[in-house]
């Protein structure tokens, strides 16, 4: 068993994120039971981002103990399948609160896929670095697009109670801050001519601590917080039975 040292940083935020990734994903289908129905999809989604990331990121790790670097292909592979699993998760919250088409369900999925697998043709040279850059942005783009002014929004914004709109806000803005890491470092790797010395591998481990776990626990938060207020809401609408009057006789 490879072993690594007490300065070795890049290790360290490996297995941070192994561990943080594991204990996120058993709160989150701990969660799925805290929900009401339409939010178990969500969070079930939530904990299967967070599931993907544990043998990636423990493959990374091996990979640095034994060579001192991380192939692109090992970050990839685990982007490949959690975020687009993490916009179905935001597409089925926001279709919790009102009708949304299945043409944008898949426009959504395709476009997450492809903004991946772009970027990753860039950086393993199949495809040239500019163009797969700008491609892969504009991807990402469209996904901001369609959280900020298409139709997700209109109907979050038309839900009654503020706990889905205040959880909505949060997760889109992790999708816009926390997300704009991955550009960034292929910009870096594209065009600046970096190499990956660990930095950018403890980055991408920060990262998710905020693209997987904090996403999965806010998607949880919220839902817990919707279906606690639609339980009362629905207690209190309930016909109130009146109480029978006692033997006495008109």
């Amino acid at each position: 068993m490879a072993v690594y040292q007490t300065t070795d940083l890049t290790a360290a935020s490996y297995s941070v994120a192994l561990f943080g990734l594991a204990a996120t994903a058993i709160l989150l289908l701990l969660g799925t039971a805290w929900v009401g129905r339409n939010w178990r999809l969500p969070v079930a989604l939530c904990a299967i981002a967070a599931l993907v990331g544990i043998p990636a990121a423990f493959e990374a790790r091996n990979a640095w103990l034994a060579g001192g670097g991380v192939p692109v292909v090992y970050h990839y592979v685990g982007w490949a399948i959690s975020m687009p699993v993490q916009v179905m998760a935001l597409y089925f919250l926001a279709k919790s609160a009102g009708k949304l088409g299945a043409g944008l369900f898949w426009r959504l999925i395709v476009v997450a896929v492809l903004m991946v697998f772009v970027r990753y043709l860039g950086e393993a040279q199949y495809m040239h670095p500019t163009l797969a850059f700008l491609i892969g942005l504009v991807f990402w783009l469209y996904i901001l697009g369609e959280l900020y002014f298409g139709r997700m929004d209109d109907v979050v914004r038309a839900a009654t109670g503020d706990h889905l709109r205040r959880g909505y806000f949060w997760l889109r803005l992790i999708v816009t801050i926390g997300w704009a890491i991955y550009p960034l470092g292929n910009f870096l790797t594209a065009f600046a001519g970096m190499t990956d010395d660990g930095s950018l591998s403890v980055a991408y481990n920060v990262a998710d601590i905020l693209n997987r776990m904090a996403f999965g626990v806010a998607v949880l938060a919220t839902g817990v917080l919707v279906s606690e207020e639609a339980k009362k809401t629905e207690a209190h609408h309930l016909p109130v039975t009146p109480a029978h009057s006692e033997g006495r006789r008109p």
